[in-house]
């Protein structure tokens, strides 16, 4: 089954397109195959399945990171609905500290996004009633969790619907700008 890993221009984020086999009952896919994802640099071990439902298109979940030692790196995939997954690098010291990518990660595309340690994550839904589960590699922490928001001007993410549209948490809307945030620090290897 074949697998393509494609780099997204931000150290570390990757998209990654599983190899799908399908006929008139459905379909088979590895959606993860540490093996296959080892042979092409990805070696992780991951401890946590997530899995999040949003009612309503427009829900925005982010930007959440952790810090260290429980900092964690995603692996995001979509299984009912689409989102617009976003990845912030906020390793201090980075040639792309504050930059962001973005892409849509659907079951149609059937594509998942890769969010090392010393990037923020956020999404934003596209559908109604969306499905997404997340792998990563260290377990939640409460202590180590932090924020950031989503509409942060020194990051400035293009999202695709208008802010007016968007439902938020307490803990999202509560989140504070990247300049006060607690982050990384690119010179002690956080990332990739």
């Amino acid at each position: 089954m074949t697998l393509e890993v494609r780099e997204l221009g931000l150290g570390g984020v990757l998209e990654i397109l599983p190899g799908k086999i399908g006929d008139d009952r459905g379909f088979f896919s590895e959606t993860w195959n540490a093996r296959k994802l080892a042979s092409s640099g990805i070696d992780l071990h991951f401890v946590q399945d997530n899995h999040s439902r949003s009612a309503a298109k427009g829900v925005l979940r982010g930007l959440h990171y952790q810090l260290p030692p429980h900092a964690q790196d995603k692996l995001v995939r979509v299984v009912k609905g689409a989102i617009f997954d976003v990845a912030v690098d906020i390793r201090r010291g980075s040639p792309t500290f504050a930059r962001w990518v973005g892409v849509r990660i659907s079951p149609e595309q059937w594509n998942q996004i890769l969010i090392p340690k010393g990037f923020a994550h956020g999404f934003l839904t596209l559908e109604p009633d969306t499905e997404v589960i997340y792998k990563v590699t260290d377990y939640y922490s409460p202590a180590h969790d932090r924020s950031i928001r989503f509409d942060d001007p020194d990051i400035a993410i293009d999202w695709p619907l208008p802010a007016s549209d968007f439902q938020l948490s307490e803990k999202d809307r509560a989140a504070g700008y990247l300049a006060q945030a607690e982050i990384f620090d690119f010179s002690e290897g956080a990332g990739r």
